[in-house]
């Protein structure tokens, strides 16, 4: 048994079958058409699966309000799921179908984690951890807001971002589980990876932007349709195709990690295309684009210790620019790669990157982590180990900080 579905603007298939409690592989099975790595398009229309065990009898004096609430379910989710059933009110003996919960988001199979899961997460938390502060640092090309997350009293500020490159959205769930894990910890005053997170805190503060390109996140996971307002431009960009898993850049199809001013001009000369691409464009002058730009800006304003921003994928950690590192940032560097089991390497013929020019403007520790190793964008099935190690890179830094 299925119903059907119209896909709207920001689906994909994993948050379809989120949305009704169902994983990818049954969507598919009642969808032969469509493949794992598909996009679906606005208008289309679905078979959703339905569970035969979720039904109910409407009761006397029911209604979608109380079955709703009954089932911790959204009664639009309990309407769509049922558009027979007269709208006003179901009838006294009517069958319906119940939707599945909404299932969690750190270590399902088929993760996809974007812009929609970020705003749901952020505003989870506005309840669930009030000392959390929220802001939001600028606007992306398209106007979504680029949020900056708080956590912690101390003075010695770190500062973690990701998602920087669109392909690499799985950097963003990686740090959302890790700000959610510690506030979880200082929340109920427990342990976190051994070590005390109230006490930590007192020192150092954590400063995460979890999504820096949500723009481009949103293209690579859930493709383009003609009314996107750059369609014509992205699909020519693309060399005619409409898939977009290994797009890098920005929905203006700049490079937002060739985008800062530390040897711009050296790094643009170098490797960047001569217009508008998928990865690599440094733009037509460093910070043009309004992603990189609210970063340094945001940067500037905070005076942070140290830095990291996460990437994928190598395994790998860069800490140096052109000399500009402080003495201690190569034992630092060993320390992060000590605990998490990646390598720690000495780079060189690379510019204008954000840690680049976090090093060069501040002459403080910066760190650029490639997380997992494969293709990307890597397989979800990576993301319980990528986040053992991810975390205790991430809670060393902090631990560093504190007494650096």
């Amino acid at each position: 048994m299925s119903f059907p579905y119209l896909v709207q603007v920001g689906d994909n298939l994993h948050r379809i079958a989120r949305k009704f409690g169902i994983n990818v592989p049954s969507l598919l099975a009642a969808n032969a058409q469509h493949h794992d790595h598909a996009y679906v398009m606005p208008g289309q229309i679905l078979r959703i699966p339905v569970r035969p065990s979720r039904h109910y009898a409407v009761q006397k004096g029911d209604s979608y309000a109380t079955i709703a609430h009954g089932f911790q379910i959204s009664e639009k989710r309990l309407k769509q799921i049922n558009p027979a059933v007269p709208a006003e009110r179901p009838q006294e003996g009517q069958v319906l179908l119940i939707p599945g919960q909404e299932g969690g988001l750190w270590n399902e199979p088929g993760l996809s984690y974007g812009y929609v899961e970020l705003q749901k997460d952020l505003n989870r938390w506005k309840g669930a951890y009030p000392f959390l502060q929220q802001e939001a640092i600028g606007q992306s090309v398209l106007g979504r807001e680029i949020a900056a997350v708080l956590l912690g009293t101390g003075s010695r500020r770190v500062h973690v971002n990701a998602s920087v490159h669109a392909n690499e959205w799985m950097t963003t769930p990686l740090l959302m589980k890790f700000v959610d894990d510690c506030a979880a910890a200082l929340q109920h005053g427990t342990l976190f990876r051994g070590t005390d997170i109230a006490s930590l805190l007192e020192h150092v503060s954590l400063h995460a932007v979890p999504m820096v390109n949500p723009d481009g996140v949103e293209l690579a996971l859930c493709g383009i349709h003609p009314a996107h307002p750059y369609y014509a431009e992205l699909t020519a960009w693309n060399n005619g195709s409409r898939q977009f898993q290994q797009w890098k850049a920005n929905i203006r199809g700049v490079d937002l990690n060739d985008q800062f001013p530390a040897h711009w001009e050296t790094e643009r000369e170098r490797r960047s295309p001569n217009g508008p691409s998928p990865r690599d464009y440094a733009g037509e002058a460093p910070l043009s684009e309004p992603e990189a730009k609210a970063l340094a800006v945001w940067t500037e304003r905070m005076d942070f210790h140290c830095v990291v921003s996460l990437h994928t994928q190598g395994e790998e950690i860069y800490w140096n620019y052109r000399g500009y590192e402080p003495e201690e940032a190569e034992q630092l560097a060993n320390r992060l790669a000590s605990v998490s089991f990646y390598r720690a390497v000495k780079l060189a013929g690379s510019d204008a990157g954000y840690k680049d020019w976090f090093i060069q403007r501040f002459r403080r520790c910066g760190f650029t982590v490639e997380c997992g190793f494969g293709v990307n964008p890597l397989p979800a099935e990576q993301f319980p180990a990528m986040y053992e190690r991810v975390s205790a890179l991430l809670l060393e830094a902090m631990k560093a900080a504190a007494v650096g």
